[in-house]
């Protein structure tokens, strides 16, 4: 078979002179049926292939591109024509299934769904009353109707009415076939009961009543309305009622801020008062806010919350996890927390918690940290169990019409790459949105998989109270602003259908609007009771009793702080039997060979001198076997980027893997080990969430190279750094950020220590670049172990994890502790002689230590601060108070003058030290990229600093 690449026999289009035959006939009658069933996508070159010898009866539909078809064979008996017809009457039934969602009407207002030719019995060449007749059975679908007619009329109902189903993705038999089965059975779509009808109505006059009543009494407020897709809340009730059904104990709720103040009030059980409270703060800014807060506290729609939900029909525990304005950043927080709680309450049963993330339309389709949270749904190290997401599809984001901002067909297509089954349902067909729900909870539960419902309803407001959404959206605002509310139309079916009466509609909507009423007067009168009291002053709480900033610093710092002291060392004879336990594996388990010499001769070091990889694991098997849990991630982290760590043995003939610190003693705690995706923004905001619910575990993350750590920037910066501040979450997190000059280009050199260090405040973090495998050590275990639970941010090195000269005895572990800053053993000798000091941190140290300078400057002494925040202030003046002499002090480090620490380190520096005392820098100038990107040049300009830093002043 010749091909001239693109197909056509002499390169015009012509089709190739083929025949069918014995070989190709399978072949061509695929081509054939493809033909029929998908009209004008077999490729031109073999549309006209000769199937004469195929026995096929059915003909080529016609094609504009292609012309006329060759004659139909003439039927011999009726038989085959029957057999034609079942044959176009199981590719409809296939049809609906793939593409009735394009004619489902799932738009609120009213757009004419595209539809798909599939669906039209035309498109085969019969029509509609030729199918009619023919019996059920011809395409086993009895239980739907007894004809071919029945069936597709009730697929119809079913695939395009306002729910449309996308499954053709789902790969998994099983699932696709209970999907099919659950959906054409209707057994998630069902009327409600008349008692139910009332209570769906209640609900939605909760919610449509919050919102018109904040809109008339703060005019122009942020409030991110739910309005247009009201029945959110509805199906989140709905979901942890069904839920609970499962035994869920714990549901973990991540959101936007569209809709979150209904959430907090009707899911969460906020008050009306603590909501309305908040409106009042701002408009007077003269009350005591009511919503929890801590620290400097966060916007109303940010906040987070926690509450037992408890009725005849559920009891659960509901997370909403705190989210800033970086919309689906919460996403791998959330999953993160349901993950924690599983092994923290649950043993690590999944069926007891269920996340649940409601996504922006705009969001779900643009932003990448969606894509990656999607990505680890089905890993081992992350799954959940399933997640429910429910896509709050406003068809607009901000200004911007879905035409500009994706380029698929729905705001869900992400999903399909993940064979995640899709629902998309009209937001004004309650009973709709409801049997959504069910399919999703049932099929969550059945095979522990996510499902998306997109949720199809609009924005009756603009992207925020105050915005004018004509400007941008005239015509789509035009119909917004004569449709009737989703609340209107529902008491409207239940007033025709005789289950209420109008009176009943208007009186529920009345009691709502005098609660409100009456919360907000109470408010207010507790507002001028406290003027009253204060003869007309403004609370003073809200400006004059703030503390001056470096004293409020200092306090919040000795609290995060709390238990620096405490005993880190292990004694020796358990850190033998540690020593052992964690160089052990099964007998007839045989690690590679290479490695095995390593372990080996690892083993057998330790009354010699440790190396990095060697602490470690011995601080991780100390805290296992204390009882502390411990989960260590990050970018091929079993091994360690440089191949240091070998956590997770292979045997080198099977394949097969053992860790031997899950397997220390019989009653140790968790362990857990995992290569992460390559991934940083997801699976650091994973780990950031698993850490704020398993507050007692040690949580690690570390990333392939500490530079990596810039594309996971959203979340250090809105959660791990400012989580406590805004909304009082802890979190013991560990970030292993490798980090040093070592030639290795700008993106393979730095950790970006400066941007930590311009997070710093308040206590709010540890961060430390320590330069012994002891440090470390010590550093591990007092993490684990101070009771002030604050992220710890760590500058680990990459060539001191060979280094000869950084090493470790087993003494040191054994008896000393974490030191924020390292003294200069020799210099304490003879401290009157010392008159200048070399400050650093990390591996400029051994740099300067090994030099041929150093040996030549008796009266210079080099310093490590191993600590950098909080900064030690008092250590660093106990080791520099030995110096009688001291005239300057030389900060020395490897990076760009406006990186690194220096420009955080000096207005501290100054502060700290004696007067007179000259403070200088040594190092790079500033630059716009972190190192040189030649090895030759690095290697000058790090000789250079060597030698400055030593350079005797003229």
């Amino acid at each position: 078979m010749s091909d001239s690449g693109n197909g056509a026999g002499d390169g015009r289009g012509a089709p190739p002179n083929l025949t069918a035959d014995g070989y190709n006939a399978g072949y061509a009658e695929r081509l054939q049926e493809r033909a029929l069933r998908e009209r004008g996508l077999v490729p031109p070159s073999l549309a006209a292939w000769p199937v004469a010898a195929v026995p096929s009866a059915a003909p080529v539909p016609p094609s504009a591109a292609e012309g006329p078809p060759p004659e139909a064979p003439v039927l011999a008996v009726k038989g085959e024509e029957r057999l034609r017809l079942a044959a176009i009457a199981g590719a409809l039934v296939e049809a609906y299934r793939a593409y009735g969602h394009l004619a489902a009407k799932i738009d609120p207002l009213g757009s004419e769904p595209p539809g798909h030719p599939m669906l039209d019995p035309g498109f085969y060449g019969v029509m509609r009353d030729d199918l009619a007749s023919l019996p059920a059975s011809a395409v086993q679908l009895e239980h739907l109707g007894d004809t071919v007619g029945e069936v597709l009329d009730r697929l119809e109902r079913v695939y395009c009415g306002p729910i449309g189903y996308e499954l053709d993705h789902v790969e998994n038999p099983a699932e696709r076939d209970w999907l099919v089965e659950s959906i054409e059975s209707n057994r998630h779509s069902r009327s409600l009961e008349a008692d139910e009808g009332r209570a769906l109505l209640q609900r939605l006059t909760e919610v449509e009543g919050l919102e018109q009543f904040l809109h008339r009494s703060y005019l122009g407020m942020k409030r991110f309305s739910i309005e247009g897709l009201d029945m959110l809340v509805p199906m989140l009730d709905h979901v942890l009622t069904r839920a609970s059904q499962y035994c869920v104990k714990q549901a973990f709720l991540g959101m936007a801020h569209r809709g979150r103040l209904n959430v907090l009030a009707h899911i969460i059980g906020i008050s009306y008062e603590s909501i309305l409270a908040e409106f009042e703060e701002e408009t007077s800014r003269g009350i005591q806010t009511a919503l929890p807060e801590l620290g400097s506290g966060d916007v109303k729609y940010h906040i987070g919350a926690r509450a037992r939900v408890s009725s005849e029909q559920l009891d659960v525990e509901v997370h909403l996890a705190p989210n800033p304005s970086h919309l689906e950043h919460v996403d791998p927080v959330v999953l993160g927390m349901a993950r924690g709680a599983r092994y923290v309450e649950h043993s690590g049963d999944p069926e007891c918690m269920l996340p649940i993330l409601i996504h922006g339309d705009a969001s779900f389709a643009a932003q990448g940290v969606v894509a990656e949270t999607l990505n680890l749904s089905r890993l081992r190290a992350y799954e959940t169990g399933g997640t429910i997401h429910l896509i709050a599809n406003n068809q607009l984001g901000f200004t911007t019409m879905p035409s500009e901002g994706r380029s698929t067909r729905y705001a869900s297509d992400l999903a399909l790459g993940f064979r995640m089954p899709v629902v998309h349902v009209n937001a004004d067909e309650p009973e709709a949105c409801l049997a959504a729900v069910r399919l999703a909870v049932d099929y969550r539960f059945q095979f522990g998989q996510d499902l998306v419902i997109d949720l199809v309803g609009y924005r009756r407001y603009g992207h925020n109270e105050g915005d004018e959404p004509g400007f941008t959206q005239p015509r789509m605002y035009d119909l917004i602003k004569d449709h009737p509310t989703v609340r209107t139309r529902w008491a409207d079916r239940l007033i025709e259908a005789g289950t209420i009466t109008r009176d009943d509609e208007r009186a529920m909507s009345e009691a709502l609007v005098e609660t409100l009423a009456n919360a907000r007067e109470e408010i207010q009168a507790a507002q001028r009771a406290r003027l009253e009291a204060a003869d007309g002053t403004l609370a003073p709480h809200l400006v004059d009793d703030e503390p001056e900033a470096e004293e409020q610093e200092e306090t919040l710092v000795e609290i995060a702080e709390e238990g620096r002291e405490l005993s880190t060392g292990v004694p020796i004879l358990r850190l033998e039997t540690l020593n052992e336990a964690i160089h052990r594996w099964p007998e007839g388990f045989e690690p590679f060979g290479k490695l095995e010499r390593q372990l080996s001769r690892r083993r057998d070091s330790l009354h010699e001198a440790l190396d990095w990889g060697h602490a470690e694991a011995l601080a991780l098997a100390s805290l296992l076997t204390d009882g502390v849990p411990i989960r260590f991630t990050g970018e091929d982290t079993a091994r360690g980027t440089f191949s240091h760590r070998h956590l997770v043995l292979h045997d080198g003939n099977t394949g097969e893997t053992y860790t031997p610190l899950e397997h220390l003693t019989s009653d140790q705690a968790h362990f857990q080990v995992a290569n992460s995706p390559l991934s940083e923004i997801a699976t650091l905001g994973f780990e950031y969430g698993f850490s704020t619910i398993a507050l007692d575990a040690l949580v690690l993350w570390e990333a392939q190279f500490g530079d990596f750590a810039n594309v996971g920037q959203a979340i250090i910066d809105q959660f791990i750094s400012a989580g406590h501040t805004k909304w009082g979450q802890e979190s013991r997190l560990v970030l292993l950020l490798p980090h040093g000059y070592e030639g290795q280009g700008p993106e393979h050199s730095s950790a970006r220590l400066e941007r930590f260090l311009q997070l710093a405040a308040q206590g709010n973090l540890r961060v430390v670049n320590c330069t012994t495998p002891a440090q470390y050590f010590h550093l591990l275990r007092l993490q684990a172990r101070r009771p002030a639970r604050r992220p710890l941010i760590v500058m680990t090195p990459k060539s001191l994890l060979r280094h000869p000269r950084a090493r470790s005895s087993v003494d040191e572990l054994a008896e000393g502790r974490f030191r924020a800053v390292l003294p200069d053993v020799a210099a304490d000798a003879e401290p009157e002689r010392i008159d200048r000091v070399l400050l650093c941190s990390g591996k400029v140290f051994y740099e300067l230590e090994g030099s041929d300078e150093r040996s030549a400057s008796e009266r210079c002494a080099v310093v490590r601060l191993e600590q950098l925040y909080p900064f030690p202030r008092s250590g660093l003046q106990a080791v520099l108070g030995r110096f009688p002499s001291l005239a300057e002090i030389r900060w020395v480090q490897e990076e760009p003058a406006n990186m690194g620490a220096w420009r955080f380190l000096a207005p501290q520096l100054r502060r700290a030290v004696p007067a007179g005392v000259e403070i200088t820098y040594v190092g790079r100038a500033a630059k716009a990229s972190p190192a040189e990107g030649y090895a030759g040049r690095h290697e000058i300009r790090q000789r250079r600093i060597i030698e400055r830093a030593f350079q005797v002043a003229e």
